[in-house]
């Protein structure tokens, strides 16, 4: 197994502006939106030695099987204000905002994705009426191409990795194109800063779901990595109040560019090819918009192998939770910290503490989870759903 433990070198103790507080109003205007559900794992704890499992499962958000949409919508509705020059006027519903915005057609938006931002951005292209136009690095899945072209975009795989999809959609903008990306380059900030601040909704429905059922906060968080964006608004929520938990990053070791800058202590490049199955995560180089906050707020850095995101699915599944491969990293990575002598010394004794690991994605590629699981997808996701 290779495995990559490291605390952060370049913490800093410091506070960062919260989000924007109507962010949280805008989702519950999205079809279909309500909190994802925070479950507890208490045999995961156990198994671990922690007190408390918490699992924010992002499986199932708005009718897709990932949290991207928050920031991909947020990001969307921000970016076409600022393209008109006011926002949309008054509206209740996505029904009432396309409405208002059809004068724009035909608009396009346009990513670059290793899957489940691309098709939140064409989810919302395609609530809204526009084109969307999604590029990918080559040796995508099957499926999760089809599931992009479901949502009505054209879907273009490029000769490279997922930082030249990158660079490929950027040649796109122009006056009848938007660029939603999640990652940023010099000039090109405002969006996905936009898209990190959508994010930040799930953070507030763990405290509201911690204040409803009157469980402990956690006192320490673990988030996977790709460009930084979602651990990004997990130091926003988590740096900008009076609760702070220990952060822990985790990324595939053959794409661990958010350690690999830490380590070096300035923004740093991993060269491809990125194969890891945790596919949402093999990116080459950190978010410049992401990374002071990456820099400064995350407390330690975990890398980890494909064999251990297989596992990680399968004790998830376990747990009735369905995880895929990006979406089990968390996990992956808790196992590895809690494994790692200096981190469990540093760390201390955790045996009466809560944590939480946050999963990302539900079964994105059917066939590979039940290859991997040894169970479809919608078996596991009825054990969850016969709990509740």
């Amino acid at each position: 197994m290779s495995v990559l433990v490291t605390p952060n070198p370049l913490r800093e103790d410091r506070d960062w502006p919260s989000a924007p507080p109507e962010i949280a109003g805008f989702h519950r205007r999205m079809p279909a939106y309500s909190p994802t559900l925070l479950l507890d794992a208490p045999d995961l704890a156990e198994r671990l030695g922690v007190g408390r499992l918490l699992v924010k499962a992002e499986t199932r958000r708005m009718g897709l099987p990932s949290f991207k949409i928050l920031g991909a919508s947020w990001a969307t509705y921000q970016a076409i204000c600022e393209h008109v020059g006011a926002p949309p006027a008054r509206w209740g519903n996505i029904n009432e905002l396309a409405a208002r915005l059809a004068y724009l057609r035909p608009l396009q938006l346009c990513t670059a994705t290793d899957g489940n931002h691309g098709r939140a951005v064409a989810f919302m292209a395609r609530l809204l009426g526009f084109d969307a136009q999604i590029f990918v690095p080559a040796g995508m899945a099957a499926a999760r191409i089809e599931a992009m072209e479901w949502e009505g975009a054209k879907v273009t795989m490029v000769a490279g990795d997922y930082d030249d999809a990158v660079a490929r959609s950027a040649q796109e903008a122009g006056d009848r194109c938007i660029v939603v990306s999640d990652t940023s380059w010099p000039g090109y900030e405002t969006i996905p800063a936009q898209v990190i601040e959508g994010y930040t909704t799930i953070f507030a429905e763990v405290d509201e779901a911690i204040a409803a059922s009157g469980l402990e906060q956690p006192e320490l968080v673990v988030v996977p990595m790709g460009v930084g964006a979602f651990m990004s608004a997990a130091v926003t929520h988590y740096r900008s109040g009076s609760h702070r938990p220990v952060l822990v990053g985790v990324e595939p070791s053959d794409a661990n560019c958010v350690q690999a800058s830490a380590l070096a202590g300035g923004l740093t490049h991993v060269p491809g090819p990125h194969r890891s199955i945790m596919v949402g995560l093999n990116c080459g180089q950190p978010s410049p918009v992401a990374w002071p906050r990456l820099a400064a707020g995350v407390d330690w850095f975990t890398s980890v192998d494909d064999d251990a995101a297989r596992q990680a699915m399968r004790d998830l599944a376990d747990a009735a939770v369905v995880a895929g491969e990006t979406g089990a990293a968390s996990l992956a990575g808790l196992v590895a910290l809690l494994a790692d002598p200096a981190a469990r010394e540093a760390l201390g004794d955790l045996s009466g503490s809560c944590v939480m690991v946050t999963v990302t994605e539900g079964a994105t590629d059917p066939d590979a989870y039940e290859r991997i699981v040894g169970r479809s997808h919608d078996t596991v996701g009825r054990v969850l759903t016969a709990m509740r």
